[in-house]
């Protein structure tokens, strides 16, 4: 292969994440993981994500369709969505603080009403039991008993069945008499981190090798073996002093990566964009996630979504919905617009499939 340059990575970044447009089972299954955030601007994260590769895409689809995928909500390297399968290579988890006697049998008991019940809000659980409150992450005040359901979510004893409102609802997690021995396992989580997020810098690589150990924290300590096997069956190759890893069957250099000539507005955790550092990289300028910025601080606004053209993420835009219309405030990174009517085309184009995304104008 000859010489690899920045301009073949971004290339083969944008192009291996950018399939044809499939069914919604087969897109997750191809990206193996789909983050999830609760933030509806103007839809949420897996909603701006899957809407690029899943043909005829709606907003809130795979919340209603969720029932009947072979899929799970659970943590991964991030909370999201995954493939069943996929899913059951974390479980049964071990989390690194154990739970004290009171805890275990409050679990119990909720394990035993949930069963009793088959499909529970967490209000019938808070009403049922009453543990009471507890302080939350954020410093609040949170129902003790949502607590719980999300730990028990979290031990692999619950799933969640559906939403609600977009309120998890729970059901008891099924026994799984599938066996993989440990090893094959985390490679196998190693290869969908991969196989999502690819071409990857070193030092990225690391990182999300640690946030594996969240999703898989009963095997937290074999984090730098799995990490040297991966880098084992990965190419690699440094560029302007950086080291990048992907598949061992792709080809970063492949002219068949050539870019298309549509515009997209992608979602803040798109694979594309998710990793800042391999952002700034490729793109040579800083993109951040400024939703929970203080307003008076921020540079491109609450919930921009990068703009890419052609292989080039070359500005952002802030859409809202207002009274039933879409309403865009767009930046880019030169200060204004390309001059291209190419470009305005394709921005039209974008901005309409946003428009039949939102379902707006539908009589439905």
């Amino acid at each position: 292969m000859p010489a690899l340059t920045l301009d073949a990575l971004r290339r083969h970044a944008v192009a291996r994440t950018l399939f044809k447009p499939t069914t919604l089972p087969r897109a997750i299954e191809r990206l193996g993981f789909v983050q999830a955030d609760p933030i509806r601007a103007p839809a949420r994260a897996q909603d701006l994500t899957l809407r690029h590769r899943v043909a005829d895409y709606r907003a809130g689809e795979l919340e209603r369709r969720y029932p009947r995928l072979r899929i799970e909500e659970d943590f991964f390297v991030n909370y999201g969505f995954l493939p069943r399968a996929i899913h059951a290579l974390m479980h049964p988890r071990t989390p690194r603080q154990p739970w004290p006697a009171q805890r275990e049998r409050q679990a119990a008991e909720v394990l035993a009403f949930v069963r009793e019940r088959g499909i529970v809000h967490p209000r019938d659980v808070d009403a049922h039991f009453a543990h009471g409150k507890v302080k939350n992450w954020f410093g609040g005040s949170s129902n003790a008993s949502t607590q719980l359901l999300d730990a028990m979510h979290y031990r692999g004893l619950l799933r969640v069945a559906r939403r609600d409102g977009g309120v998890r609802l729970y059901a008891a997690r099924p026994a799984d008499e599938t066996t993989v021995e440990r090893d094959a396992a985390l490679d196998a989580l190693a290869d969908v981190i991969v196989g999502k997020y690819a071409p990857l810098p070193a030092a990225t690589l690391g990182q999300l090798m640690s946030h594996l150990g969240s999703g898989a924290p009963q095997w937290r300590d074999q984090r730098a073996a799995v990490l040297r096997r991966l880098r084992d069956r990965l190419a690699s190759a440094t560029v302007d002093g950086t080291t990048w890893y992907w598949p061992a069957d792709e080809n970063p250099a492949s002219k068949r990566h050539a870019p298309d000539d549509e515009v997209r507005l992608l979602a803040p955790f798109d694979p594309i964009v998710w990793d800042r550092r391999r952002f700034e990289l490729l793109w040579g300028w800083a993109y951040r996630f400024e939703a929970y910025t203080p307003a008076p601080k921020r540079v491109r606004g609450y919930y921009a979504l990068p703009l890419l053209w052609h292989d080039r993420v070359i500005g952002w835009g802030n859409l809202a919905l207002r009274e039933g219309r879409l309403h865009r405030e767009l930046g880019y990174v030169d200060g204004r617009a390309p001059r291209d009517a190419a470009f305005r085309r394709a921005l039209d184009d974008e901005l309409q499939r946003m428009e039949a995304f939102l379902a707006l104008g539908d009589d439905a």
